[in-house]
């Protein structure tokens, strides 16, 4: 029994190999396979490198039966790196309280950009509701100006890209420097939005009302079956906007009461849990479940038009240079998919079609189209949050259509902000014009915590 764990002990020491840098481990390897393949795809040559893990091992060894060396008798390539990444159990993303090293940020980029694209088995391979490019894209002014403090803190909090629009021009514009994570971003890079998307869809959703689609922020969503006999049946759509649907006793954030992940790929298996629940004083409750709500309520009620709804905003309003996308339900989608609520949130755009989309809101707020009148009344009917716990990037006392709003330190300035998971943020201040657009890898209390107040409350308290 001693001989046999003792043998055991050494196939998995054994199984550890270390080529110039360059580390097998069969284990760690297997969860890394996706990734290494897009190091290698992508050009990264300086981090992943092919190897024959069986070149120099001694025929019929432990080692060589361990590495399954005998069914690849011309050698058994493999795809390894040299980056030293750590993982989290049990999470997908990287946990709020970590602070990762760089390498271990490289992987999380290459998991929050790009893994639910490349069959990646450690990720829900998501499809797409996409819209092309706008056939005129808006075309950014810029005058730009050095801000030295600012490049020390995108260097020292790992930040991916910062971008400040005042006076109807771009005035600071900074990405990651290539010795940091700008060997993996640039101008074309699709930036993971998180819970911005939340904004997104209350955008489509003001859409949706001035195409007809749904009568008003006042309307009561009791025509889709897909609500029937939950608590969300019969509520206010200004209610579902504004986060008081009186469920928290169910839900929060991302999560149901049993433990369990709310943001699913069909939004039908969240209303098929609710059922028979029954609501509870209405306040304030933060979740992704009455977003999803409120985006596939879009798409049952514009139904076959809800793509060309979608194409409308992004190309002719918001004059997108790049194709932007929200996530899909992760099959081919069909009509049956699309009435059992395939449409999700989660949406990714560039740096500058970003600032474009804030730019679209600035400029509804201000022409006072259908659109702006819309956003003055979400922004009219705000509510307070109350005591919640937040992170300190988000020092906001209200909540209104998906925006966070009424900034401490920014008293009467009327401020739409979009805030995500990792740090993202847009803040627009609607009547002064004034945008900025930050996209982060991580954002906690500690090594993490970048300077919100310089980075998001000064571009506009000093205007």
């Amino acid at each position: 029994m001693k001989k046999l764990l003792g043998i055991l002990v050494l196939s998995l020491l054994w199984s550890n190999i270390t080529f110039a840098g360059f580390k097998y481990d069969p284990v760690f390897h297997n969860n890394l396979i996706y990734f290494n393949q897009w190091l290698h795809d992508n050009g990264y040559e300086k981090h992943v490198k092919r190897i024959d893990i069986c070149k120099g091992l001694k025929k019929g060894s432990y080692k060589w039966f361990d590495l399954k060396c005998e069914i690849y008798p011309k050698g058994r390539m493999v795809l390894v790196n040299n980056l030293n990444i750590n993982t989290y159990k049990g999470r997908w993303s990287v946990p709020f309280k970590e602070n990762p090293n760089k390498d271990t940020l490289i992987y999380y980029l290459y998991k929050y950009l790009y893994s639910h694209d490349t069959g990646d088995s450690n990720t829900k391979q998501w499809g797409r509701y996409e819209i092309q490019p706008s056939m005129s894209s808006y075309k950014f002014k810029s005058d730009l100006r050095e801000d030295k403090s600012l490049k020390k803190e995108i260097r020292k909090k790992k930040l991916l890209s910062y971008l400040l629009f005042e006076d109807d021009k771009i005035v600071i514009d900074e990405i990651s420097p290539k010795d940091i994570l700008g060997d993996f971003v640039d101008n074309t890079t699709k930036f993971r939005s998180n819970s911005m998307g939340k904004s997104l869809v209350a955008y489509v959703a003001g859409h949706a009302i001035c195409a007809g689609y749904i009568d008003s922020v006042e309307s009561k969503i009791d025509d889709w079956p897909l609500l029937k006999g939950t608590l969300y049946d019969g509520q206010k759509l200004i209610d579902i906007l504004n986060m008081k649907a009186g469920d928290q006793k169910y839900v929060y954030d991302s999560m149901f009461w049993d433990g369990t992940e709310a943001d699913v790929e069909l939004f039908s298996y969240n209303m098929h849990k609710m059922q028979g629940k029954k609501k509870t004083k209405s306040k304030y409750n933060y979740n992704v479940v009455l977003t999803n709500l409120i985006f596939n309520y879009v798409l049952f009620k514009s139904g076959d038009d809800f793509e060309k709804l979608l194409n409308d905003i992004f190309q002719k309003t918001v004059r997108i240079k790049d194709s932007v996308y929200f996530f899909r339900e992760s099959k081919f989608g069909t009509d049956h998919t699309k009435k059992l609520g395939d449409a999700n949130s989660m949406f990714f755009a560039t740096r500058y079609d970003y600032l474009r989309i804030g730019k679209a809101i600035v400029d509804d707020w201000q022409k006072d189209t259908c659109v702006g009148k819309y956003l003055k009344t979400i922004y009219k009917n705000r509510i307070k949050k109350g005591n919640v716990e937040e992170p300190q990037k988000n020092p906001t006392k209200s909540y209104g259509g998906q925006f966070h709003m009424d900034v401490s330190g920014l008293k009467n300035r009327k401020m739409f902000v979009m805030g995500g998971y990792g740090g993202q943020a847009i803040w627009i201040d609607v009547e002064e014009s004034i945008i900025v657009v930050l996209n982060s890898m991580h954002y906690n209390h500690g090594r993490y915590r970048y300077n919100h107040k310089k980075l998001l409350v000064d571009p506009f308290k000093n205007k």
